[in-house]
């Protein structure tokens, strides 16, 4: 603007500021504002596939932790069977009927601790088989993310050819997959 008030707008300010005025039209308008929700939708599609792969991660291990526990308490039932066997010999090879009484009464003890022990393990083996299960279902939830991700890119690729060749059949290949996308999404949020 001069020092008078006075200001010449050339030809490029006018028509910038007629665009800005006004909304895109056609065929470049909708891709836009198709482009800007898939991107918005599969941005979410992506952090959910993410997640669920951090998840079947997570599960996987707390499932190597428990089956470890597992194979512990295995292991301490094993050394209380052999004690128990050892016991269990040296009532059959005592002369003392006092020895003989003292390991027969360590050979009962070591059954009743072995069958505690037992039930531990198994109690282990079972939570170890149930986060391997959840961390497979995360898995599959983290696939089924990933392909609608995949596909709403692809829609996405599809809207800017488009734009490019401005064929309207193009325009219906974008929704197409946009759609299949979505559903994609869909079946992974009801965990389908």
């Amino acid at each position: 603007m001069s020092e008078h008030g006075f200001h010449v707008h050339g030809p490029h300010d006018h028509e910038m500021e007629h665009q800005a005025q006004h909304e895109p039209k056609g065929l470049a308008g909708q891709l836009a504002v198709i482009t800007a929700i898939l991107a918005t939708v599969g941005a979410c599609f992506g952090y959910m596939g993410g997640l669920t792969q951090a998840n079947a991660g997570l599960y996987k291990n707390n499932a190597a932790i428990k089956k470890t526990e597992a194979a512990d308490k295995w292991n301490y039932y094993q050394a209380k069977a052999n004690k128990q066997n050892l016991s269990e010999l040296a009532a059959e090879l005592v002369t003392s009927e006092d020895k003989r009484a003292k390991y027969v009464e360590k050979a009962a003890r070591y059954d009743k601790e072995k069958a505690d022990i037992k039930n531990e393990a198994d109690k282990l083996d079972a939570e170890s088989a149930e986060w391997d299960e959840r961390s497979e279902h995360e898995l599959h939830l983290h696939h089924r993310w990933a392909q609608a991700t995949t596909v709403l890119q692809v829609s996405i690729a599809l809207a800017a050819i488009a734009l490019l060749t401005k064929k309207r059949w193009m325009f219906g290949a974008t929704l197409v997959a946009g759609g299949i996308g979505i559903t994609l999404g869909a079946l992974a949020g009801l965990h389908i």
